[in-house]
């Protein structure tokens, strides 16, 4: 199996990614297969978990991924694109008048790694909590974003696996840590990405 060390994707990797998922969401709109670049950057051929997430107007509008890197970034960044587009059964499917606003955000995962409670850090662990055939998963934005101590991202992520919000203090709950390289589009990557599909 592929695999680097954090943080290890270059400006241009970053941008064959984002692009891939940008335009992935374009045929899908066209009805057409997406292509990748040629060449096809290297970083397509890795195989790792990853999350699409996207915004429109700065509010979530999908957020699809794949935990583990069964298959390598050229399949999954378009089918996680794709889906958080079209799939996520939380919102409606994005709109094509959506297009010119929507800003993605790629988060690349690291493997799994068993990790207990008080080993939680804010800003570094995403986390994924697994109990009988109930699992849930947030990413490190999320407790970011919300401004969520430890045991609030341990509840939370109990509650998104559908478990009791105590849930993560049980024997036999299953926690998980892992990491995320996490980029985004910017305002003139955009500008120049929709250029370029008209």
């Amino acid at each position: 199996m592929s695999s680097r060390p954090e943080d290890e994707f270059s400006a241009a990797e970053r941008r064959a990614l984002l692009d891939l998922a940008r335009s992935a969401i374009v045929a899908a709109f066209a009805a057409i297969p997406v292509k990748l670049p040629e060449p096809p950057a290297p970083c397509l051929a890795l195989r790792r978990g990853a999350f699409v997430t996207l915004h429109v107007h700065s509010k979530l509008r999908g957020c699809i991924g794949v935990i583990e890197g069964r298959e390598p970034l050229a399949k999954v960044i378009p089918h996680c694109a794709e889906s958080a587009a079209f799939r996520d059964a939380r919102f409606s499917p994005l709109r094509p008048d959506e297009v010119a606003a929507l800003r993605i955000e790629i988060s690349v995962l690291s493997e799994l790694f068993p990790l207990a409670a008080n080993q939680v850090k804010i800003g570094t662990h995403g986390l994924l909590i697994r109990s009988g055939d109930r699992q849930g998963l947030l990413l490190p934005q999320v407790a970011v974003e919300h401004a969520l101590s430890p045991e609030q991202f341990l509840r939370e992520t109990c509650h998104k696996a559908g478990l009791p919000d105590d849930a993560w203090r049980r024997n036999e709950t299953e926690l998980f840590g892992f990491t995320c390289e996490i980029f985004e589009e910017d305002d003139r990557a955009n500008a120049a990405m929709l250029h370029e599909s008209n």
